[in-house]
């Protein structure tokens, strides 16, 4: 199914209000200002799979079905399919200027498991691969939108889940019963909440057999009874508490992260893809990293495409040839080719797995996530050097002010250079939004931090084929050179 727009907004209206923000109870997600233009991002794809010049990286047939389906909804089995999705990401960032975490997380929870649940079946007598895809047919059908949930609090990070003061501080089940699980916990600081209609949950780290209560996957509707989200404060919550009319970007788009609240929810068992198989918690967690932290780098990229659009532009706007900001606009522009080739290099390289998916190189995508927690910041101070100090959040006046009856013109009129004043002052709101504001994404932690990535690439790199080859090279065997444990 293809939704529209409004249809997509009208299947978030219909669900049972539990998002609060700042102790109030959002009633309609969709128009408090507080969740709006995330909905408003997310919104942009249904848009788009409109439209014909993007129809072909927003929808795709199913093999399921054989029907047009929104992409975000499939599983990614071929090279050619992880580089739409990376392709996918961008446009979605060039639309939004932001995030639109329940069009990615989501789909990279069902990417994992897909692989993850095959190999539990085959080696446990399972049938939770059958069960998730009997879940993805629902989901295509009514084109929902999903977020993902990995990340727990995680209380003393010296210590595993069972061994916690409280149980609670990493999401876990508390009751099996025979139509399904009884889960209590959080998740905490996740993307797009308030656009989703359900929620994809997996585990966040590797597990022990005495851990086995927090080895639990499952998708929830995310209005479900025992499920209380709070959305997390931001620096536009200022703006957005004002109601004063502009929306930033002009687009009217953001993004939300929440913490999601589980208390004693019942999942029922079709929805269950993992329940104490603990020794799996692992592979799956490294089949949702490998694609994760191949497909960041696109996204970050499609910001930094925004980010060179408006430096140019605010150079114009103060007077100024881009020309003499040549060399940090052609950096901007390396930063963001490099996360997107990474991204593009890990997918080429990845390998087909049984269940059908295709799994990204892992050290090519951790090398990448190393890459994201680095580059975007570079291209986010190089973008606020060009603008100069308009560019900084705490330089501009409020869109309030710059519209005020009694001295706003007189603003308008010192903020006016090569361009006029109102125009000026619409870039550099960009600006702020995309390098200080809201529209940033989770460059540093998203998708896991780099340290994680890090030791991914320890364990992935071919170190004994690195030393073989030099040794050779240096005409020695490597066991002539001893090695220091």
């Amino acid at each position: 199914m293809i939704k529209t727009p409004e249809q997509y907004k009208e299947s978030l209206r219909k669900m049972r209000p539990n998002i609060y923000k700042f102790g109030e109870l959002i009633e309609d997600v969709t128009t408090h200002p507080a969740t709006k233009r995330c909905v408003t991002s997310h919104a942009k794809a249904f848009e788009a799979a409109q439209d014909p010049k993007y129809q072909d990286l927003v929808t795709v047939e199913s093999k399921l079905t054989g029907e047009k389906v929104m992409r975000w909804l499939t599983v990614m089995e071929t090279p050619e399919d992880v580089i739409k999705n990376c392709n996918f990401k961008r446009l979605m960032y060039n639309l939004t200027g932001t995030c639109t975490g329940a069009l990615c997380v989501g789909w990279n929870c069902l990417q994992s498991m897909w692989a993850a649940t095959y190999e539990i079946d085959k080696n446990e007598g399972t049938d939770y691969h059958k069960r998730l895809k009997k879940w993805l047919e629902y989901a295509q059908q009514n084109a929902i939108t999903v977020a993902g949930a990995l990340t727990d609090p995680k209380g003393d990070r010296t210590l595993p889940p069972s061994k916690q003061k409280d149980p609670d501080l990493y999401l876990h089940i508390v009751e099996e019963r025979d139509d399904g699980i009884v889960v209590r916990g959080a998740k905490v600081m996740i993307a797009g909440v308030a656009a989703a209609n359900e929620i994809f949950v997996m585990p966040t780290t590797s597990l022990r057999e005495e851990d086995k209560d927090y080895a639990v996957s499952f998708v929830v509707p995310r209005d479900a009874e025992g499920i209380t989200i709070v959305e997390a404060r931001h620096p536009d919550d200022a703006r957005e508490l004002e109601g004063n009319g502009y929306e930033l970007p002009a687009a009217g788009t953001g993004i939300t992260q929440a913490w999601i609240l589980f208390e004693d929810v019942f999942i029922p068992k079709e929805r269950v893809f993992m329940c104490g198989e603990w020794k799996y918690a692992l592979k799956a967690i490294i089949y949702f990293t490998s694609a994760y932290r191949a497909l960041i780098g696109s996204c970050v990229a499609g910001q930094g495409d925004i980010m060179v659009g408006s430096a140019v532009l605010i150079a114009r706007a103060n007077g100024l040839s881009e020309k003499v900001f040549r060399e940090q606009l052609i950096k901007m522009i390396i930063n963001n080719e490099t996360t997107y080739g990474m991204g593009i290099a890990a997918a080429t390289l990845g390998e087909k797995h049984p269940s059908g998916a295709w799994i990204p190189n892992a050290l090519l995508a951790n090398v990448n996530k190393v890459h994201v927690a680095t580059l975007p910041y570079e291209t986010k101070v190089l973008c606020e050097e060009i603008a100069g100090g308009i560019g900084e959040t705490g330089c501009m006046p409020s869109w309030k002010d710059l519209k005020n009856t009694k001295y706003g013109k007189l603003l308008e009129k010192y903020l006016t250079a090569a361009a006029p004043g109102e125009a000026r002052a619409r870039i550099a709101y960009l600006i702020q939004w995309l390098t200080c504001g809201a529209g940033i994404p989770g460059c540093m932690h998203g998708g896991g931090s780099p340290a994680a990535a890090k030791l991914m690439i320890r364990a992935t790199a071919k170190w004994d084929q690195y030393i073989e080859q030099a040794a050779k090279l240096a005409g020695i065997k490597k066991e002539d050179i001893p090695e220091k444990r």
